[in-house]
């Protein structure tokens, strides 16, 4: 499950729905700090039960730096609601909302940032446009890949399949709240609450993404796209070494970030960022 420490936002960013035209997203919308070179528009796409919240650590350093940032609710996904057809959440579904957001905003190209699933999902946006400069500016993987999780993670997820069906989203709740006592009240309840509000078939189509995902790395690295590999450790989902693999392979940039776990946009947010604009900002400007 993402991670979330704190659901503080921003004085200048905003909540809002984003009309496009395929359907409306959740988001949240932080502009680029008035004082600030403009480093472009950064689009974030949160992991498997996760939501826009879950960037929130970040946005202040991203805005400081000269970025506008964009973080969404996915298809079916906490805010961005629901309920759709099981075919509404193919990869290839999934990647047209991508394509949608980034033409509704009016700022491309952008920074494509995917955590975890929400990688996989920015991956295959890229791939399926042919890595459209129109669109994108780069593709950031934060802690992704290159194709399903672990043996572990697997053998998780195929046992939330078997009951997704046939369990309430309110009575799988108490196998996925791991009791934590370092976690704030308010933020165990917006973990409940954000999880009963997912589309139950978000989350079966997820599932079986992560469980079934190729590794497309080698039709990654043929695009002239840049591409930025964020390798938070220790993580078990994707083990370090294959994500640093991957990005080798991929001739990307490795922004290694030790303490940061499978989420380090909640756990060294300042130092992601920062990371993440260097890069922008040496290599695009």
């Amino acid at each position: 499950m993402s991670q979330l420490l704190t659901l503080a936002l921003p004085s200048t960013a905003r909540t809002r729905s984003l009309t496009t035209r395929r359907a409306e997203f959740a988001a949240i919308d932080m502009a680029a700090a008035d004082s600030a070179p403009t480093l472009g528009t950064v689009v974030m796409v949160p992991g498997f039960m996760g939501s826009k919240e879950d960037f929130l650590p970040m946005l202040p350093a991203l805005s400081r730096a000269g970025c506008r940032v964009i973080a969404l609710d996915g298809r079916g996904q906490y805010a961005s609601g629901g309920p759709h057809p099981p075919g509404a959440y193919t990869r290839e579904e999934l990647a047209q909302d991508l394509v949608a957001v980034v033409e509704a905003i009016g700022d491309g190209p952008v920074h494509l940032v995917g955590h975890s699933y929400g990688a996989l999902l920015a991956r295959f946006a890229v791939l399926e446009t042919r890595g459209d400069p129109a669109l994108w500016r780069s593709l950031t993987l934060m802690n992704f890949g290159p194709a399903a999780v672990s043996f572990d993670q697997r053998e998780r997820l195929r046992l939330l399949l078997s009951v997704i069906g046939s369990l309430a989203l309110e009575d799988i709740w108490p196998f996925l709240d791991n009791q934590d006592t370092e976690v704030a009240d308010d933020i165990r309840a917006f973990l409940r609450s954000r999880w009963l509000a997912n589309d139950p078939h978000h989350i079966k189509a997820a599932a079986e993404h992560l469980l079934d995902e190729p590794d497309r790395t080698p039709a990654l690295a043929a695009l002239p796209l840049p591409r930025v590999v964020v390798s938070g450790s220790p993580d078990l989902t994707w083990p370090p070494p294959g994500v640093a693999a991957m990005a080798h392979t991929l001739s990307a940039h490795l922004i290694d970030v030790p303490g940061g776990g499978h989420s380090p946009n909640v756990h060294r947010p300042e130092e992601t960022a920062t990371a993440l604009v260097d890069f922008w900002g040496s290599r695009l400007s």
